[in-house]
């Protein structure tokens, strides 16, 4: 058995993503944990957890809004990104590397959203 939003990759991905913020976000500075630390964890967390909750027992224009909201979560961790880049908590290459695989997953989010109905 299992849930509907486990067969997804825009899910698989976006758990897999936020394994990988929280990763890097462990190397953030003491002074961050209640700051920027805890706040891209929120964002990224709530990517994987909109789709999943979107996906249970929603009609389609309610899945449509929730994926929405991954979105949105997924711009939030893009702000954060350039924060950690700024605040030189990360290199480049982790920046790039990760708003790459952001802009990958916001663009198959929304090509699965397009294909509801």
């Amino acid at each position: 058995m299992s849930f509907k939003f486990e067969k997804l990759i825009i899910w698989q991905d976006s758990m897999s993503f936020g394994e990988i913020i929280f990763k890097i976000s462990s190397g953030f500075p003491k002074d961050e944990t209640f700051n920027l630390t805890s706040q891209i964890r929120r964002a990224v967390d709530s990517i994987a957890l909109n789709i999943s909750e979107g996906s249970i027992l929603q009609s389609n224009p309610e899945f449509k809004r929730f994926l929405g909201y991954s979105i949105r979560s997924i711009a939030e961790v893009i702000t954060c990104l350039y924060k950690a880049k700024n605040r030189n908590y990360i290199d480049n290459f982790v920046f790039e590397e990760n708003y790459n695989f952001a802009y990958k997953l916001m663009n198959h989010i929304i090509a699965f959203r397009n294909k509801l109905t």
